[in-house]
């Protein structure tokens, strides 16, 4: 049995508790409140003077995938720049348990990522949710949370264009998109027939065979738009072909703020900090989460990196200070990123019953004076400088 002694306990879905005990054991959650006794056999840690909350979650992430600390220019594992479709990739087969990040995010108060694949190809394959421990990607990762990665916009363009191959145009992302998704379609109709007469079965299309999911609405596309016309493209697609999905990054998304809010989009914004590097990220704004999250989109907050994501709580004040609430600022890197991950039942709150993730800061979370000062996952305790 473990337990905290809680300055503020913000279990994020019922609001903050003062001076309550959080009680764990077997790795979850058992009890908390202002009324709970610690019994007597119980290992205390005193966080009095402390901020007690869920582990943090990135939902979009290349850790690992890209590799920390890189060894040549160009030798990551999250882009597969050899075909602009690529749905049978998996970021599991990249996922090194040893990567540099996965230690500095734990201790920055994160418990639960998703990495994904980079955005180079129209579909570039799945992400997938893994917590920050273990020795394996079998053990790291959340089985059945495997999300498909999509990309319009300049950067799949950028990379095919030049060698004047389709994309080249934002008409040819679309067009590709729709020739592979119709074709998906069709496979997965040839796949349902076959269950009743085996002698309409197809031919075996690795490709096809990955998305059939996808096609299905079984499992999740995550698509990076950042551009207001790119976002709409995303949505006209993807609800032309019925896709369960997620808007990435959405960094023009304050132009269109009342078609995001209308539809309940899931917008995963970030990065927070960008700078205009590029034309697609001309007009990028500090106060699009806020915006957002007023139209009634629903918002989760990304660094979009490796290691990096160590920062994004610091990023997260910048955005508060911007017009976010914070009320939905703690949600958009825990329970909105576990909803979309699919993982609310496990993580992303503090309830009775679910896993035992746990981050104390020694001041307001978002601040960038504030330290983690411990760090725990499924009851394991992995930093502890209270």
């Amino acid at each position: 049995m473990i337990a905290i002694k809680c300055g503020k306990l913000n279990t994020i879905t019922n609001g903050i508790v003062e001076n309550a005990v959080l009680l764990i054991e077997d790795g979850k959650i058992k009890d908390f409140g202002t009324n709970v006794q610690i019994p007597s056999n119980a290992q205390v840690y005193d966080a009095t003077n402390h901020y007690v909350m869920p582990g943090l979650i990135d939902a979009h992430t290349h850790i690992s995938t890209f590799s920390e600390p890189t060894t040549r220019f160009g030798m990551i594992d999250g882009n597969e720049m050899s075909n602009p479709i690529t749905p049978f990739i998996r970021a599991i087969d990249a996922l090194n348990p040893f990567d540099f990040a996965i230690k500095k995010v734990r201790n920055a108060g994160f418990t639960t990522v998703c990495t994904l694949p980079g955005s180079a190809n129209i579909i570039g394959g799945t992400g997938i949710v893994f917590k920050l421990r273990g020795h394996t990607a079998e053990e790291m990762m959340i089985p059945g949370t495997e999300q498909m990665k999509m990309a319009l916009g300049e950067n799949p363009r950028g990379v095919y264009g030049h060698e004047k191959k389709l994309p080249m145009t934002r008409m040819g992302v679309a067009g590709l998109w729709r020739q592979t998704l119709a074709e998906a379609k069709e496979y997965s109709d040839k796949l349902k027939e076959a269950e009743t007469d085996p002698t309409k079965a197809p031919k075996l299309d690795f490709k096809l065979q990955s998305l059939v999911k996808v096609i299905r609405g079984e499992m999740k596309v995550r698509i990076h738009c950042h551009r207001s016309d790119d976002i709409m493209t995303a949505i006209r697609v993807a609800e032309e072909f019925n896709l369960d999905y997620s808007l990435e990054h959405a960094t023009e998304g304050y132009k269109i703020a009342d078609v995001l809010g209308a539809k309940k989009a899931t917008c995963v914004v970030g990065p927070l900090l960008m700078d205009p590097a590029k034309q697609e990220l001309h007009e990028v704004s500090e106060e699009t989460a806020g915006i957002l999250c007023m139209a009634g989109a629903n918002v989760c907050l990304t660094a979009d990196t490796g290691s990096g994501t160590a920062w994004l709580p610091g990023n997260i004040g910048i955005i508060i200070r911007n017009g976010l609430s914070e009320d939905d600022a703690f949600k958009s890197v825990t329970i909105n990123p576990a909803k979309l991950l699919g993982v609310e039942n496990r993580v992303g709150s503090i309830e009775i019953g679910k896993d035992a993730d746990i981050a104390i800061f020694d001041g307001h979370p978002f601040s960038s004076m504030t330290l983690c000062r411990f760090n725990m996952i499924d009851g394991v305790v992995y930093k502890n400088t209270l």
